[in-house]
């Protein structure tokens, strides 16, 4: 039997697929569900929490629509303490997506970001964008 993939996404990668449902970044996130879980940790969820409080989110969704989506991500992923810190990407806000996936054993890393893209792999976590991601669990990897 097969495990299931621990996946971590990005903040940019995670708006893109709540606010556009037929982009490759929603795509990536719904086969993540099918084949595993979604991890996060308390610094993810904060700054997902400010980035989709942000008012010119407002034209696509409702705040109200956000708070939901939000929500249920937090009911649907696996939590992660932080016991390692990692400081090792040029970007230094994106640290805290590269302490998920250690601290997680994350399968991936699906990210948009070239500071985190560069990184690839990162202590033999893969980071890569959504269609690759896509691209390698529809060919029956993980």
């Amino acid at each position: 039997m097969k495990t299931k993939g621990k996946y971590v996404f990005d903040t940019s990668v995670i708006v893109s697929a709540l606010l556009l449902k037929d982009s490759k970044p929603r795509r990536a996130f719904d086969l993540a569900l099918d084949h595993g879980v979604i991890l996060l940790s308390l610094p993810i969820v904060k700054e997902l929490n400010e980035v989709l409080s942000r008012s010119k989110f407002d034209r696509y969704l409702l705040r109200e629509e956000r708070e939901c989506f939000l929500s249920g991500l937090v009911l649907e992923a696996v939590f992660v303490e932080i016991n390692e810190a990692v400081k090792a990407c040029r970007d230094p806000k994106d640290d805290i997506f590269l302490e998920l996936a250690v601290n997680g054993t994350a399968t991936c890393i699906i990210s948009s970001d070239k500071d985190l893209l560069e990184l690839n792999p990162f202590r033999a976590i893969p980071i890569m964008n959504p269609n690759e991601f896509i691209s390698l669990l529809q060919s029956g990897r993980r």
